[in-house]
């Protein structure tokens, strides 16, 4: 390449390091930082462009071990070690518990334990019958003082960072006994391996550094006019830095919503505008609300443990609410005022308790029951949780869209253009089925079928209408009409899927793709 070329691609940090060293002189990032002033970012930076355009070449590489004094290492030292903390608190008040240590000290159980435990195996301090820690002999305390030793020694260097080479054998002893290399937030040290680049310049590094001399660039040169160098004119006799209109400019990426976000929200639009109130719940449900208010009897196969993942603490709610629960336990045991015969079992009060994470979209609609308004539509997108296999159309956790229309002059008619509503507006399928199905909350149910181009046939939800067994145990005597239908299955027609995985994919280029596809 042309030596008058390249002078015009050469950063400043480069220009400093041709004019002042010479081919063959050996050159690292300590050297860089203690003549030119650079940091040693700037340092390797310089040496990197140097290389990419043959200007300079590496002699060699080598590595050593560092230790750096994190806050809690300066914390220790401004405030006194854990086992000088604890040693000066016993020398004033005597003999203590373990647990009064820590709360006068500040000190978690843990760090007080470990702190006891060095200072025992010392003879420093012990421990009585009673549990009570108390000064053995104080004088025997070698290491905390060891300790502050190194920790006053790393404060004094630079960047308090003290090399192999710093430290002496019992030092290096120590501080690989306190020293962390990952999750050093609660270590006084973090350990890590500094490797040192050496390089030097080309013979072509020369005749480019002559070229710089003879134009009288000098690397000083500024690459932009501020703010004050305008107000007070000292641009006007500033040398300014070429601009290279050649270079490519840095990518610029704006923020943007996830296309399947963006997919939720503008079902949410839908509805809304047709008329729709959006209701939303917890996470995590009783057994109640999420299978008994739903005339699902207990021994139901659904509620098997394969299907509803348990908390495991807290494990039940402290109480169900009144007066459904006596209304829904009374529908299961023989029908209560419904004139339903009811399953015909013993509910048990203390399992719907349980609590669960939300299993259908569903539950959102029995708690809606009881304050809904007569006529109402109601809508709401929960992600539900269920253990499943997952694959190109099952996920183990889910989103629904579930909603309500009640009112004395709906019917099953209705539900159905709603249904191709959800199927063809949303989806966007171009071929719909409906399929009769079973729910233990609705009668008569029916399961909406689309055809995805690669996937085929599947099942995009389930809808009926709401047995009086649900309804009437909530307050509510009119017809209603209900569904749940998985809004990811309709995302894969929506967005062009093929897989319900890709829907919350890590590959951002893909994210963008699907973006610009939605747009």
């Amino acid at each position: 390449m042309d030596p008058r070329s390249i002078v015009k691609s050469l950063h400043p940090l480069e220009i400093k390091v041709l004019l002042h060293y010479a081919p063959g002189d050996g050159l690292d990032s300590g050297r860089l930082a203690a003549e030119l002033g650079y940091l040693e970012g700037h340092a390797n930076q310089a040496q990197a462009w140097l290389t990419a355009k043959g200007l300079a070449s590496e002699t060699g590489r080598s590595s050593k071990s560092v230790f750096e004094l994190t806050p809690l290492g300066r914390a220790w030292l401004e405030s006194g070690t854990p086992e000088e903390r604890m040693v000066a608190f016993l020398a004033k008040n005597g003999p203590s518990a373990m647990p009064a240590i820590c709360q006068a000290i500040g000190m978690e159980q843990k760090d007080a334990g470990s702190a006891y435990g060095r200072l025992s195996k010392e003879g420093v301090l012990s421990m009585s019958p009673e549990k009570l820690v108390s000064i053995a002999d104080a004088s025997r305390s070698k290491r905390s003082a060891a300790m502050r030793a190194l920790l006053s020694k790393a404060a004094a260097a630079d960047s308090g960072i003290l090399g192999e080479s710093d430290l002496d054998a019992s030092e290096a002893a120590l501080m690989a006994e306190v020293a962390k290399k990952r999750g050093s937030g609660d270590a006084a040290f973090r350990s890590a391996e500094r490797e040192t680049v050496t390089w030097a310049l080309a013979g072509e590094a020369a005749e480019v550094a002559a070229i710089l001399r003879e134009t009288g660039v000098s690397g000083d040169e500024l690459g932009a006019v501020t703010q004050a160098m305008l107000e007070d004119g000292s641009w006007k006799g500033a040398a300014f830095r070429s601009y290279n209109i050649k270079s490519r400019p840095a990518r610029l990426i704006p923020g943007r919503r996830n296309p399947y976000v963006q997919f939720l929200e503008s079902v949410k639009d839908k509805l809304v505008s047709l008329g729709f109130e959006e209701f939303d719940g917890g996470l995590v449900e009783t057994e109640f609300w999420n299978g008994d208010a739903l005339f699902m009897p207990q021994f139901h196969s659904a509620r098997d443990i394969h299907d509803v993942y348990y908390l495991a603490e807290p494990t039940k709610a402290r109480s169900i609410e009144e007066p459904y629960l006596s209304r829904v336990a009374a529908t299961h045991e023989n029908g209560g005022a419904t004139g339903s015969r009811g399953w015909r079992y013993g509910f048990d009060r203390e399992f719907t308790k349980r609590l669960v994470l939300r299993s259908q979209g569903t539950v959102l609609s029995a708690r809606q029951l009881p304050k809904a308004s007569i006529p109402g539509k109601y809508f709401g997108i929960a992600r539900c949780f269920r253990y499943d296999k997952v694959d190109a159309t099952h996920l183990s956790d889910f989103y629904q869209t579930e909603g309500i229309v009640l009112g004395d002059d709906v019917s099953l008619k209705t539900l159905l253009g709603f249904l191709e509503m959800f199927a063809v507006e949303v989806a966007g399928a171009k071929e719909v089925k409906y399929v009769p199905g079973y729910f233990p909350f609705t009668e008569p149910s029916v399961e909406v079928h689309i055809k995805h181009p690669v996937l085929g046939w599947f099942e995009l939800g389930g809808a009926g209408i709401f047995r009086p067994e649900v309804t009437e145990p909530l307050g509510v005597s009119v017809p209603v009409l209900a569904w749940g239908i998985g809004i990811d299955r309709m995302a894969l027609m929506a967005l062009g899927l093929n897989d319900l995985r890709e829907l919350f994919s890590y590959d951002i280029e893909d994210v963008r793709l699907r973006r610009a596809l939605v747009r």
